[in-house]
């Protein structure tokens, strides 16, 4: 009886969930006039019109492709730099280690809004500008603290004698670090780049805040939907189908590493 309740619970949960990205998917299968004239299930009448307007329209489909690079620079800037930095933390002992482990922390705290008027004014000063470099490297204010969060965790799981047998053996550092302590701590490096790449890959406010034009995120771009002829339901939730595949890929393929992060509490 306990195993039916729970079964009928986790139903209920999954549809109430699936709803929301069905309807979606629904509304991007009709047009505009059905949308707003007509409430159905089904599309009455099928159509792939705001598909082909976004993988066709440069103002659309280079909305992902900006988002995908800096994404990607982010993810990759993140990481390299909290790797050395989660090795501090976990491996050795100085002054002012706590404190500066709760300052990391609280900048990944604080909203995205409070340091969007200093990176514009910053960007705008030394022309960076509308870069995707510019978005990748303001996500890392954010990206950084939670991935050496992350990381250290899963550094202190192993064991420190792994470092001074690798040091006997006449291992350098940087070869100890990539080639032996890496693969290692391969569950958290692969935890840390999902929520890295989730989100920037969401965010909006510094991506549209920091583009313009030559490297406006998808986000930014499902903003300006509004045309002469009203809002354009049909295309703008075609948007919405495409931007939700990139981070079910993501959590595919890291969905068992997702798994070992909870089980060692750090996520």
């Amino acid at each position: 009886m306990k195993n039916r309740a729970s079964l009928i619970t986790m139903t209920i949960y999954l549809l109430f969930l699936l709803i929301p990205i069905y309807w979606l998917i629904n509304m991007s299968l009709k047009t505009n006039t059905e949308i707003t004239s007509t409430f159905s299930l089904v599309p009455n009448k099928l159509t792939f019109a705001n598909y082909v307007t976004i993988l066709t329209d440069p103002s659309w489909y280079m909305g992902y492709v900006n988002s995908m690079i800096y994404v990607v620079l982010n993810t990759l800037i993140s990481i390299t730099v909290a790797l050395p930095a989660a090795y501090a933390f976990s491996r050795y002992n100085f002054m002012g280690d706590k404190h500066l482990f709760f300052w990391l922390l609280t900048n990944r705290m604080s909203p995205p809004a409070v340091f969007a008027l200093p990176f514009f004014q910053l960007y705008s000063s030394i022309g960076l500008f509308d870069t995707h470099i510019a978005v990748a490297l303001a996500h890392c204010l954010f990206n950084v603290p939670l991935a050496v969060w992350i990381l250290e965790g899963f550094m202190r799981g192993v064991p420190k004698e792994i470092d001074e047998t690798a040091y006997i053996d006449g291992y350098s550092f940087p070869r100890f670090f990539i080639r032996i302590f890496m693969p290692l701590v391969a569950s958290g490096i692969g935890v840390a780049a999902f929520f890295c790449f989730m989100f920037s890959w969401v965010e909006l406010l510094l991506s549209r805040t920091l583009t313009a034009v030559n490297a406006k995120s998808i986000a930014a771009t499902m903003t300006r939907t509004v045309s002469a002829s009203g809002m354009d339901w049909g295309v703008l939730a075609a948007a919405g189908v495409l931007t939700i595949i990139p981070g079910a890929l993501v959590i595919y393929f890291v969905r068992n590493y997702i798994a070992k992060g909870f089980a060692l509490g750090r996520v």
